[in-house]
């Protein structure tokens, strides 16, 4: 099996870091990993994105035209790889910086007010730990468990001290989701 995933936006909103953690976790966790990044010139605010594909046996090609899952930060992301993903796929979109509704119903989608929620924990760099908690409830290819512990493996000694806060944001990105997808009881 083999899930290919997109995470895009402008530089510095963490779009390349999300997408090293995805793999970092997925190959701790005995999986083959491709991460291919992609940015602008510029240090921030130009465009940038990463495709991480996870799979359980060697990948063929690293190159992804219509993924299984996409991540957008931004509106120009939001229009470019809505159209792209799979039919039934996964689409997580940054509800604080996109001003409309999803164009496509045969997504399994998620618009998320994730810059609001990284600011009510303190901190608006923690937008792409919350997107990431948002992926994973709906694309359950790593558990959260899984992605916590990697950060703590892979997070730089002079971050260490964030940690807690990025596990909170990632399960209030998940938990934000779940309400999304809360069944209705009759």
């Amino acid at each position: 099996m083999q899930t290919e995933i997109i995470i895009a936006g402008f530089g510095g909103q963490g779009i390349l870091f999300a997408g090293q953690l995805l793999a970092y976790a997925a190959l701790d966790a005995g999986q083959v990993v491709t991460w291919i990044p992609s940015y602008g010139p510029e240090m921030r605010g130009g465009t940038a994105n990463c495709t991480v594909v996870i799979a359980d046996e060697e990948i063929g090609a690293s190159t992804v035209r219509n993924p299984s899952a996409a991540m957008a930060f931004n509106l120009p992301s939001f229009d470019k790889y809505e159209r792209l993903v799979v039919p039934g796929g996964v689409f997580i979109a940054n509800a604080s910086l996109i001003n409309r509704g999803l164009s496509r119903t045969d997504l399994k989608a998620a618009l998320v007010p994730a810059n609001e929620i990284a600011e009510t924990l303190g901190d608006k760099r923690l937008t792409n730990m919350v997107m990431l908690g948002a992926l994973l409830e709906l694309l359950p290819v790593l558990s959260m468990d899984a992605l916590e512990k990697t950060l703590a493996a892979h997070l730089p000694e002079r971050h260490k001290h964030l940690l807690p806060l990025n596990h909170q944001a990632l399960r209030q990105g998940a938990e934000h989701v779940r309400k999304i997808y809360q069944p209705i009881a009759v």
